[in-house]
């Protein structure tokens, strides 16, 4: 049976942990920065954690991590 190809974007967005569960970065931290408070923002700089209920569809995006 041939290799599963990886999905390229989803490798690039999801880094799975020690513990099996799938890091991302949260949204909104790019641009239109000056009237966002300092507090969100350092709450944006954070990791976030994929849902449990998409768990399933990311690890079938990238089979080999």
């Amino acid at each position: 049976m041939p290799k599963m190809k990886t999905n390229r974007a989803a490798a690039k967005r999801f880094h799975r942990t020690g513990s099996g569960k799938f890091k991302r970065q949260k949204s909104h931290a790019r641009h239109i920065l000056t009237k966002k408070p300092s507090k969100r923002m350092s709450d944006l700089h954070r990791y976030a954690y994929v849902s449990a209920s998409d768990q399933k569809r990311i690890e079938r995006l990238i089979p080999y991590n």
